[in-house]
């Protein structure tokens, strides 16, 4: 194998330094670029979505660079995710932690090394993430959104998606032959629920609960209904539709509240579930994500009203609620039981 060290660009041959035009990865010829596309990992479909939004054209791994031989037959190459021909660029993403990537790094600086005129940027997990939280695909203006505020990003749009689309199926086949009431939880609710009902093929109405919270000695004491539904539910199929369950009182109390008015069923769904912080056993038949034991906000979910507009899901860094008073310990902000 030829060996590639600081002296590379002078022991290769400049004609075996050609890059390899790859098979076109387009799986369709209509609707927005990013979906034309087949990727091998969503974080790339993230960034074409990213780009297309500021109408960026891109070309999703046009070319491989060979970068090693044996002989005269290349034996390793590199290719760039994404090729931007407005700016005669190329950028590879890395979704892995920093301290992963030393074979990657060695790739690029060979690639660098043999083909100097190349302008290749590398994006690391932190500065995909910095950019997607920043931006928000530019889609909605996020009111004091800043960087350091936001730790890793949990969920992408395109995992919402997808899972949400999949959550629509089901419920679908379930129901099938039958209509439901859609109850939703307001007000972290609300994105999910408008996502979800698109994906709904059965009839349904939809109907809204507010909940209101009070300092009470015992945990059921703590929540009652401030608003209450408006469509009658006795004798019908009631999906209950929630943002996250942490605890499970506040969903017991729910469902004990609308059990007593006679519905033919109750099923919960709720996009995310936080098991670690369970103390009542509720059933909940449809799950759209085990999340860890952080604050999360984006797709409706919220820290004092702000953030509900990222069209992802991600933690908040602690620095942004705990706020020193004197004598006082710092207090995660109040998430729903």
């Amino acid at each position: 194998m030829v060996s590639l060290a600081s002296s590379a660009q002078h022991s290769v041959p400049q004609k075996w330094r050609r890059p390899v035009r790859q098979r076109s990865r387009l799986v369709r010829r209509t609707g927005p670029a990013h979906s034309r596309v087949e990727f091998a990992h969503p974080s790339e479909q993230e960034f074409a979505r990213f780009l297309d939004y500021y109408r960026i054209r891109w070309v999703y791994e046009p070319v491989s660079f060979p970068i090693a031989w044996e002989g005269t037959r290349v034996s390793e190459m590199f290719t760039p995710d994404f090729y931007l021909p407005e700016h005669e660029m190329y950028v590879e993403l890395t979704t892995m932690k920093q301290s992963l990537v030393t074979p990657k790094n060695r790739k690029l600086r060979l690639l660098r090394e043999l083909y100097p005129d190349l302008n290749v940027r590398l994006l690391y997990r932190k500065d995909y993430q910095q950019l997607l939280a920043k931006a928000g695909y530019g889609a909605v203006e996020v009111q004091n959104l800043r960087k350091q505020d936001v730790g890793d990003i949990l969920i992408s749009p395109v995992e919402l998606e997808t899972r949400v689309r999949a959550l629509g199926r089901k419920i679908s086949r379930d129901y099938r032959g039958q209509s439901l009431v859609l109850v939703g939880v307001l007000k972290g609710v609300t994105f999910f629920l408008a996502d979800l009902a698109r994906e709904i093929k059965v009839p349904f109405v939809i109907d809204y609960l507010e909940l209101r919270r009070y300092a009470g000695a015992q945990p059921h004491d703590r929540v009652r209904i401030a608003r209450d539904v408006d469509y009658p539910i006795e004798g019908r199929h009631v999906l209950l539709v929630e943002d996250i369950v942490n605890t499970g009182f506040t969903l017991d109390y729910v469902l004990s509240e609308l059990h007593a008015r006679g519905p033919a069923s109750i099923e919960v769904v709720t996009l995310l579930d936080r098991t670690l912080r369970r103390l009542v056993k509720v059933p909940i038949r449809y799950v759209g994500f085990q999340i860890p034991n952080d604050y999360v906000v984006g797709y409706g979910l919220d820290y004092r009203e702000l953030y509900r507009n990222l069209p992802f899901i991600c933690t908040l860094r602690s620095s942004v609620y705990d706020i020193p008073t004197t004598g006082a310990v710092h207090q995660q902000p109040e998430a729903r039981e």
